[in-house]
């Protein structure tokens, strides 16, 4: 007979001479095994439950990877559904590997979501979309009228269902940690380490306060809403800061962080992230609380676009200089006549206003990397252009004088 068998058949003489000679024990010994079986059980339930609620949590704060390194990355906002966007072709001839939606995506404005998804299917259907979600990673993120409503935030009473919207234009994966959350933000790294690229989208409307309206008598020197420095007010939402902080933590050499709104011009009188001018400090805080280098901003909204620079050196300054370049719009455009004077203590030449897309062009193969950060008009020709090393990207070196 087979070995296991004989070694079966042994210990059941063993254990039938056990009976005969210890009858009085063996109730207690089942009794003990029972108890180590169902102790050892239930240590193994709670084990296993852990280890599911860790990829759960894993799952929440894990975002999406692609490992081939990007050099040319374009991103436009402002887009209506129902015009010509010629351009969509002028991007397509750029050959972007990635493409940022950084809000106003389309122009819906409404609590129906049937007229919702109306709009977004006229840009999914757009024979140039179609191309240029063939050719590059598309990315996204909302401002208030593909959120749903004028300048709205958390006020807007059908955002959970503009959010599933959303999600099914951009075909966000069932599986995206952004799905999890309330709210759109996400982030994506491309790269190996020594190219990373970490791109961060945030979301300024689904937990923003509600904006509180100046005076009539104020509106037309001060703006429609009122500046809020409660401490209280939030664009961002606690859940989001928490998640943002998180991600400043992932290592990446070059950070853009899109926000549908500007962050660093603060003197205009429409929507900016100066209006909650706590956050704004928090959200320069939080970059030199966790010495994120090689940040940069992306913004929307505008209707014209024009390159803002926080300098190093400024009071709330990171060490380095902050760009924020604001491209806006793809087929919207502001008309001249509405152009007039703005103030911007940070602009660093003159607005476009004609339809336009940002570009980041990355050359990895320097021995520190450059970085050319451009505007460029519907014929693809650049209208602004900064040059900059990814060295410029961080803070001076502290030099120690000892005596």
């Amino acid at each position: 007979m087979p070995e296991p068998f004989r070694t079966n058949e042994v210990s059941g003489r063993h254990r039938s001479r056990e009976r005969q000679h210890k009858p009085r024990k063996e109730p207690f010994l089942g009794i003990f095994l029972v108890g180590l079986g169902f102790f050892y059980g239930t240590v193994a339930i709670i084990l296993v439950l852990i280890f599911l609620g860790f990829l759960k949590a894993e799952e929440m704060t894990m975002e999406i990877e692609h490992k081939e390194a990007v050099t040319r990355i374009g991103f436009g906002s402002c887009h209506k559904q129902s015009r010509p966007a010629p351009i969509l072709n002028t991007i397509i001839r750029a050959d972007p590997q990635v493409f940022i939606f950084l809000g106003d995506n389309v122009y819906a404005d409404t609590k129906d979501m049937d007229e919702m998804r109306a709009a977004y299917d006229k840009l999914l259907n757009k024979p140039a979309f179609k191309s240029l979600n063939d050719a590059a990673v598309l990315l996204a993120t909302w401002d208030d009228h593909d959120y749903g409503a004028n300048d709205a935030g958390t006020e807007f009473p059908a955002k959970a269902a503009s959010e599933k919207e959303f999600y099914r234009a951009w075909s966000v994966p069932i599986n995206a940690a952004t799905r999890q959350r309330e709210g759109v933000y996400s982030s994506y790294l491309f790269g190996p380490p020594d190219k990373r690229v970490q791109i961060i989208l945030l979301d300024t409307r689904y937990h923003r306060t509600t904006h509180r309206a100046n005076p009539k008598e104020l509106q037309d020197s001060k703006g429609r809403w009122a500046v809020q420095d409660e401490e209280e007010a939030t664009v961002l939402g606690e859940a989001q800061w928490k998640w943002f902080e998180h991600q400043l933590q992932t290592p990446a050499r070059l950070r853009i962080i899109g926000s549908s709104i500007q962050l660093i011009a603060a003197e205009h009188k429409f929507e900016r992230w100066a209006l909650f001018p706590k956050e704004r400090e928090r959200f320069l805080n939080v970059l030199r609380q966790y010495k994120a280098e090689g940040v940069m901003i992306i913004s929307g909204d505008r209707h014209f676009a024009e390159i803002s620079v926080l300098p190093g050196t400024s009071p709330s300054g990171l060490g380095y200089p902050l760009y924020d370049v604001t491209s806006s719009s793809l087929n919207s455009p502001l008309p001249p006549r509405f152009m007039g004077e703005e103030p911007n203590r940070y602009r660093q030449e003159k607005r476009f206003a004609a339809a336009n897309f940002g570009w980041i062009e990355i050359d990895w193969a320097a021995p520190s990397p450059k970085i050319k950060l451009q505007i460029r008009d519907i014929s693809g020709r650049a209208v602004m252009e900064r040059t900059l090393s990814l060295g410029d990207l961080q803070p001076a070196p502290t030099v120690s004088l000892q005596d």
